[in-house]
């Protein structure tokens, strides 16, 4: 049996992180409110991503890991794009910026 990580966008533009066995049927829950309180106040919800695993422990982890990732990291995997997503996996002071002079120097991590 599958089970799920995934992040829903709402409709205030917040994201909910969750997992699941049963991807379709937990989407069509909190699109009916009632079943997550978070996302019941922020309809409609619309999938954002969504990561396959072999095991409920491995989504559990995925899904504890993403969840306390910054929005920017969040809409770097939803569009996979790996490089945004390893940029803003480094802490703000080892970023390399594209602007001059402002790429952390003096800045203690």
């Amino acid at each position: 049996m599958p089970f799920w990580c995934y992040i829903l966008q709402c409709a205030d533009r917040k994201y909910y992180t969750g997992h699941t066995d049963d991807l379709e049927r937990r989407i069509g829950e909190h699109q009916i409110g009632g079943y997550c309180d978070f996302t019941s106040r922020r309809l409609p919800v619309r999938l954002f991503w969504a990561e396959r695993f072999s095991s409920r422990e491995e989504a559990l982890s995925c899904e504890l890991r993403v969840k306390k990732w910054s929005r920017a990291k969040k809409e770097a995997l939803g569009k996979a794009d790996w490089v945004a997503l390893s940029h803003f996996a480094k802490p703000p002071c080892e970023r390399v910026s594209t602007s001059l002079d402002t790429n952390g120097e003096g800045k203690s991590c």
